[in-house]
């Protein structure tokens, strides 16, 4: 009975988003306030059938209900409880009813929250959000049904990846989709501004919200699924390029562009069009990766579907969404007034050099990150980009946006000088160029490169911090608004990251080596010594355990305790790392085949400062937050300054 109410209020809400995604636009057409204000109640209605289809197919996962298809090939009776419930969305049709109920929650909030918009704005946007639910509850209902029924029910099922059956599943898809999911808002506002003809001040204050949390939850979503990397794959790095990986970042760089560029539409009103193009890409970039994901084009553990079905429905969904939106923006946006005029040497045009930079990083990784695919189907031929190309043209990109990055925000708008913006930073820049040398000379004096990297780090951190140290010193640091405390936090901790990355990638230990019970071997300043190897038994695996003493100066340091465990029921091994960590660096360490006779491979890893990736991260996402409690940035702000400007305008008279 579950199964049946999920599939059918499914249905209903495909039903509800035709209605969402067509009368309120009639309405807004017509000034049709009936029709238009329907809009809002199909928005709401729409996200409660989709909570409860959703809610339907969690029960089914927590009861094992092993009637449903789905849950036979992603669940098992003894798998815990937590697996069972991050199992609803461990898979190719539940990720996708994840992804149906955030767009909706989406489409649900901008009802709720935009009541301060013009009426037939606030229309057109939730009419065009409910047409890509219509393409996502379609694909789902088509293509992907996760409520059919098996007839006989086996009696249990076939579990999940094991590789998946890890804490980190349960945040990192979530997190990620409400970034991808996220900017279906801002692409809705840009195709709406679009078929109004009008993209003001008033509208950049709309956007940048929504394209704020989108961003923050992006962030959030890559960095935990680099941290579920990390500790899970065992492999000891945190970035790999892999293309599904890739996916993940064009977007954030999109992303990333469009909220600097939507602060020049609200402070001068100025690159309208441009930002409105990159509140399509940012979306269309996100569904790139959903093709990437569901098509079959991939092989990869974040791959849920090998259907080329499922992929050429996407991909035509893509086309519609990209290329409707990129025809709509070639036909209306030459007729988009054009905004204030500005000087090279402004925070305009450092803003303006930045979204250079950051489309060009995004084009760099959508270059790298397509062309074998292109290259496989036209000719066949099998080629791997991986980590040396996007070493060898993302990093020295990144040189001159780093380098810029600091300088922006000191700079005055429409005209200024770039020498007072420079004094104020010298500070920032002397302590880069001796955090370089030193890293340079003391740390590893063959890795110049790395040391220079290390240098434009602490030139983000020193440069993000002289904003808060000029305000101090002048004593009006109280008075510096949240969105400037927050732009100055999410730029200093990507100097964290930056400063995490380059030390852990440049200056770690490496130690891999097969060692028999009581046999030690030297691991940079420690000594590593295997102790014992115990079987284990968990809930739906047996497992090998061993016991590494690290010692330093002959004395006790710490003790690792890596597994290699083996899921009975799919009959694949998974390595459990063991880190310890002071936040300065990790000791790593994994456990491969072996046995008593031959003894086991180990390997370890010294990795500085690789804390640092995560925290800066978490930092990152913290400022974007923090960005977003500022009041001029809330949804609606704009209506309460439009009352208090009545509210004046009544007192004189």
């Amino acid at each position: 009975m579950i199964p049946e109410l999920g599939h059918f209020a499914l249905i209903l809400a495909f039903a509800v988003a035709i209605v969402q995604g067509t009368l309120p636009l009639i309405g807004a057409s017509r000034g049709d306030a009936r029709l238009m204000a329907l809009g809002r109640t199909a928005a709401l209605t729409q996200a409660f059938l989709v909570i409860l289809s959703f809610g339907a197919l969690v029960q089914c996962y927590v009861t094992s209900d092993f009637s449903v298809a789905n849950v036979v090939a992603n669940s098992h009776s003894a798998k815990p409880l937590l697996y069972k419930i991050t199992g609803t969305w461990g898979n190719h049709e539940g990720s996708m009813m994840l992804w149906t109920l955030i767009l909706a929650l989406f489409g649900a909030a901008v009802a709720i929250f935009g009541q301060n918009l013009p009426d037939t704005l606030r229309s057109r946007v939730l009419a065009i959000q409910a047409l890509i639910g219509v393409g996502f509850l379609a694909f789902i209902l088509f293509t992907s049904n996760p409520f059919l029924r098996l007839s006989p029910a086996p009696a249990d099922g076939n579990g999940l990846n094991p590789v998946l059956q890890d804490p980190g599943l349960a945040f990192h898809p979530p997190m990620l989709y409400l970034g991808y999911v996220g900017f279906s808002v801002t692409y809705a506002f840009a195709i709406a501004a679009l078929l109004e003809g009008r993209v003001d001040v008033a509208w950049a204050r709309w956007v940048r919200p929504w394209t704020l949390a989108a961003w923050c939850f992006l962030t959030l979503g890559i960095a935990l699924g680099s941290w579920w990397s990390y500790y899970i794959l065992g492999w000891g790095g945190f970035w790999f390029w892999d293309p599904v990986e890739n996916a993940s970042l064009m977007p954030w760089l999109a992303g990333t562009a469009l909220l600097h560029s939507a602060i020049v539409v609200e402070k001068r009103d100025a690159l309208k069009s441009w930002t409105v193009l990159l509140a399509i890409l940012a979306f269309s970039l996100s569904l790139l990766g959903t093709f990437l994901v569901r098509s079959g084009v991939l092989t990869s553990v974040h791959a849920f579907a090998q259907d080329p079905a499922r992929g050429m429905f996407i991909l035509g969904f893509l086309i519609v969404v990209t290329g409707g939106g990129l025809a709509l923006y070639a036909w209306r946006a030459p007729k988009l007034t054009p905004g204030g005029l500005f000087q090279p040497i402004s925070r305009e045009g450092a803003l303006i050099l930045n979204n250079l930079l950051l489309c060009t990083l995004a084009a760099t990784v959508l270059l790298g990150t397509l062309y074998p695919l292109f290259l496989d189907l036209v000719t066949g031929e099998k080629v791997s980009v991986g980590p040396p190309f996007f070493n060898a043209t993302f990093v020295p990109i990144c040189a001159p946006l780093f380098a810029a990055l600091c300088v922006g925000p000191f700079l005055g708008w429409k005209r200024t000088e770039l020498w007072p913006a420079l004094a104020r930073l010298r500070i920032a820049f002397f302590a880069a160029i001796v955090a370089a040398i030193v890293a340079g000379v003391f740390v590893d004096g063959r890795a110049t490169l790395a040391a220079i990297a290390f240098g434009f780090g602490v030139w983000l951190i020193g440069g993000s911090a002289s904003e808060f140290i000029i305000r101090a010193r002048k004593g009006r640091l109280r008075t510096m608004p949240r969105s400037t405390v927050g732009m100055s936090i999410s730029h200093a901790a990507l100097g964290v990251v930056v400063l995490g990355a380059v030390a852990t990638a440049s200056w770690n230990t490496e130690l891999i080596r097969t060692m028999k019970l009581g046999e030690s071997a030297p691991f940079g300043d420690y000594r590593a010594t295997l102790v014992k190897v115990e079987p284990l038994q968990g809930p739906n695996y047996t497992s090998e355990r061993a016991t590494i003493a690290i010692t330093r100066d002959g004395q006790p340091f710490t003790t690792l305790t890596p597994e290699r465990r083996m899921f009975t029921l799919q009959q694949r091994q998974v390595s459990e790392t063991s880190i310890q960590t002071n936040l300065l660096r990790d000791l790593y360490a994994t456990l491969g085949e072996g046995d008593v006779q031959q003894g086991w491979v180990v390997r370890l890893y010294l990795n500085p400062l690789a804390p640092w990736i995560w925290l800066g991260a978490a930092m990152c996402a913290l400022g974007g937050f923090v960005s977003l409690s500022d009041r001029r940035l809330r949804v609606g702000a704009p209506k309460r300054k439009a009352a208090t400007l009545q509210a004046a305008q009544v007192s004189h008279s």
